[in-house]
């Protein structure tokens, strides 16, 4: 426990990778704590058109890979380990992982995600794995020639529908608004409606998953009408949001009422020294372009700080705002 890093960061995802980038290049002693395949969320996402630059063929495997290798090459160290507990007070901070090793920073950039948002219907816990998915990317070659549902209606439900295209033989999205009305962004939107394999179930929720081994079937429920209707199905896919990944921050930092961290405009958070970015702060778009966008703030905030410049934190004004 005896080396200190100038900046410790929980979590591989966008944001991370980046204050890792703008960390290590500003000659810091940079490094990144990560349980899992760094690049978070954005590593199981096959389609990413919207990020700058990378529009042709590019996959959100793949353009993480490049964050990764861009961090390294200045110098970022990635340890991989799953933090429990975090002493975030005093000049040095204190960040243990479930192996029992102790890292030691001056400032801490929190990371950790968020996870996918389960329906908590009947049959989708006994069937997760056996045809029920939050991940197209990971599963779709499962169900080559096989008919699916969607569920959720936003930019990542869309995207990765029109993903499932490639494999499946239909894949038909279930949609709780009126017909026409999406929550995701109209060019997706037009993609999706003209695309021959996707059909549409408007006014509707999913009720029930059925199957014994597997799924084989699902019940959805018209909210205006109550009328429950059976279609044979071969998997579920599950994209209504996401839930952040802070249990293990409680009692360390200002959290909203949904768990997420809440920071300034800096992305500094109620303790001096420490930032938190992605997903899992509150903000309004999480989208990998803005968490890069945080991961780049939090690192040039820790620098200056530690230079004397900036005390990071956030107002009392801020956090009465947020908890109403």
């Amino acid at each position: 426990m005896s080396e200190v890093y100038d900046i410790l960061i929980v979590g591989a995802g966008p944001g991370g990778l980046t204050a890792g980038i703008y960390g290590s290049r500003g000659r810091l002693k940079t490094a990144i704590i990560e349980k899992g395949r760094p690049g978070g969320q954005a590593a199981t996402t096959m389609e990413m058109e919207n990020y700058p630059g990378f529009y042709k063929e590019a996959s959100g495997p793949e353009i993480m890979d490049e964050f990764l290798a861009h961090a390294k090459h200045f110098g970022t160290e990635v340890i991989k380990g799953q933090v429990t507990d975090l002493d975030l007070q005093g000049e040095v901070k204190k960040i243990t992982t479930k192996s029992g090793e102790t890292y030691q920073g001056r400032t801490v950039v929190l990371s950790p995600g968020a996870t996918p948002r389960t329906l908590g219907v009947k049959g989708e816990g006994p069937l997760r794995g056996k045809g029920v998915s939050y991940c197209a990317t990971c599963d779709a070659d499962f169900f080559e020639d096989l008919d699916v549902v969607v569920v959720g209606n936003g930019d990542a439900a869309i995207e990765e529908a029109m993903y499932l295209t490639k494999f499946a033989e239909t894949v038909t999205i279930i949609v709780i608004h009126d017909e026409g009305v999406l929550d995701c962004n109209k060019m997706s939107a037009e993609k999706a409606m003209k695309n021959p394999k996707i059909k549409w179930i408007w006014n509707s929720v999913l009720d029930e998953i059925q199957g014994e081994e597997l799924v084989e079937g699902v019940n959805v429920k018209n909210i205006k009408t109550d009328e429950i209707t059976n279609l044979e199905v071969n998997g579920v896919f599950v994209f209504i949001g996401s839930v952040p990944n802070t249990d293990f921050l409680e009692g360390k930092v200002a959290l909203d009422k949904q768990g997420y961290i809440i920071t300034n405009d800096r992305c500094e958070t109620d303790i001096p020294g420490v930032y938190a970015v992605g997903d899992a702060r509150v903000k309004f778009l999480r989208q990998v372009v803005t968490a890069a966008a945080d991961g780049a703030i939090a690192a040039v905030c820790a620098e200056r700080f530690l230079e004397g410049h900036v005390e990071g934190r956030v107002t009392p004004e801020l956090l009465s705002k947020l908890n109403k």
